[in-house]
């Protein structure tokens, strides 16, 4: 069973920056595909970004060039770096495991099993 914990999140004004963390449990191996998603009151889960066993990474079209995730293996930790934040950033940004999926490049929730409780991001105007 892996466990995630999510940090980081809180209130900036736009064009701010966050960096959310999310720390797995020890059993989480480096060879997991790892995404950060998020979900805005009213609207429907959308994949934020992923890296994988091999550190490829994918993002949404809507956070390129903003935002970058990593990942801390010795740490067993994911990263969501988040630069000129906008008004539409806001949501719940939830950090996510595919046990049997290192090898995909996906921000697809289908090819994740483990979630985090999520952390908050609020962007002011």
């Amino acid at each position: 069973q892996v466990q995630l914990v999510e940090s980081g999140g809180g209130s900036v004004q736009a064009g701010g920056s966050l960096r959310l963390s999310c720390a797995a449990s020890r059993y989480t191996s480096s060879r997991y595909l790892m995404g950060w998603f998020r979900q805005a009151p009213g609207k429907e889960r959308e994949g934020v970004a992923s890296i994988n066993s091999v550190g490829s990474t994918t993002y949404a079209d809507f956070v390129k060039g903003r935002f970058t995730i990593s990942r801390d293996n010795a740490k067993n930790t994911l990263y969501l770096q988040m630069n000129s934040l906008k008004p539409e950033d806001t949501a719940m940004y939830y950090c996510a495991a595919g046990q049997e999926t290192g090898w995909l490049e996906s921000i697809e929730a289908e090819w994740y099993n483990y979630w985090g409780q999520g952390t908050q991001v609020t962007v002011s105007s």
